[in-house]
């Protein structure tokens, strides 16, 4: 049985608790937070047996195998890397951090200590994401030409107004940090590396210290061409959709529902076809009744991450993939400053740190 502790109450407790439950390999004994009375209650009405005010209390427990971390990226490096120092495997939220310093750490650790490290890019565990992937790499449309991607939403930290990770660049997320981490995953796993980015960034127009919207043109190695467009700050917006358009055909994938991870679909032509149609898409049981969206492709990683702890093998997404990502989001903010495009093809390689 793999013990583990969790550090994070909120998406911690939400998603990735019912998430690791769902694997009967593992326990969860601890949860941590900032705030020990709070942590408490939490932690009884989940029926976790341990908790503590501290995250560093949770780590130098002997009992504990694995450390889930669920907070904001400014936090992870120095948690993450004390996990590792400590033996434990570690599974984190993305963005690995708040900067590429901060991502280095961690991928240093992890090498150093041959712990298994995962990060949580869960977009690319959906049944018709994979669908998606399969009839790219099977030549469904041919040689890519270009890829469209618009997420249009407004999440809760824009339409409050609340001044947290999620609307602060500086503390590394940001729209950048907070939803254009994920894109930048997944268009490499569906495209290929990216060789260049040009980006430009935006906040609310009455409120500069909200970072809203983010713009990239991107170019990859293939010699295809992209585009992201997102913003937070969309009312009833459009949601968020994928358009692959290949030289032999044209794949579209979409969510206009308010979950970002159920309501996917899938539509895919080929020459000489007139229209697209309707891809059938088999959805895992638990990806329609779980009461969160989230929880079953979190649930699919965090049976990964066990088999790669029992198997002492690597595992992706890992932390090289999470410390690929951080060098696209700082080129990203790099290209905003400067104004002009930044190379970025350049793997995440241990030599550079």
């Amino acid at each position: 049985m793999i013990r583990l502790g969790i550090v994070g109450c909120n998406y911690g407790r939400t998603v990735q608790l019912p998430a690791f439950r769902n694997d009967p390999r593992c326990i969860v004994l601890a949860l941590a937070g900032t705030d020990a009375a709070r942590t408490a209650e939490l932690a009884r009405q989940s029926g976790i047996a341990m908790a503590f005010g501290d995250w560093k209390e949770l780590i130098e427990k002997a009992d504990i195998d694995a450390v889930v971390i669920a907070t904001p990226p400014q936090f992870q490096p120095q948690i993450a890397t004390r996990a590792l120092e400590r033996g434990k495997a570690v599974f984190v939220e993305k963005p690995m951090a708040a900067n590429l310093e901060g991502a280095a750490a961690m991928l240093a650790a992890a090498a150093k200590g041959g712990k298994t490290a995962m990060i949580d890019f869960n977009f690319t565990e959906l049944p018709a994401w994979r669908k998606t992937k399969a009839l790219i790499d099977a030549g469904a449309i041919g040689r890519l030409r270009h890829v469209v991607v618009t997420w249009n939403v407004e999440n809760q930290s824009t339409k409050l107004r609340l001044k947290n990770w999620k609307t602060s660049g500086d503390s590394g997320g940001g729209t950048l940090g907070n939803f254009a981490s994920h894109s930048l995953h997944y268009f490499e796993w569906l495209c290929g590396p990216i060789s260049e980015l040009s980006a430009r960034l935006a906040s609310l127009p009455d409120d500069p210290a909200l970072e809203t919207t983010v713009t990239l043109s991107l170019g990859f190695n293939s010699g295809a061409s992209g585009s992201l467009a997102v913003s937070s700050a969309a009312y009833l917006g459009s949601g968020h959709r994928l358009e692959f358009y290949g030289e032999d055909g044209t794949l579209v994938l979409a969510n206009t529902t308010s979950d970002y991870m159920r309501g996917f679909t899938l539509h895919h032509a080929r020459r000489p076809a007139a229209a697209l149609e309707l891809v059938a898409v088999d959805l895992d049981p638990l990806d329609k009744v779980a009461l969160d969206g989230r929880i079953a492709p979190v649930s699919r990683l965090a049976s990964r991450f066990l088999d790669a702890i029992e198997q002492r093998k690597s595992v992706q997404p890992g932390f090289v993939e999470g410390y690929r990502v951080q060098m696209l989001l700082d080129a990203a903010r790099r290209s905003h400053a400067l104004g002009s495009s930044v190379n970025t093809s350049e793997p995440a390689k241990m030599e550079q740190i």
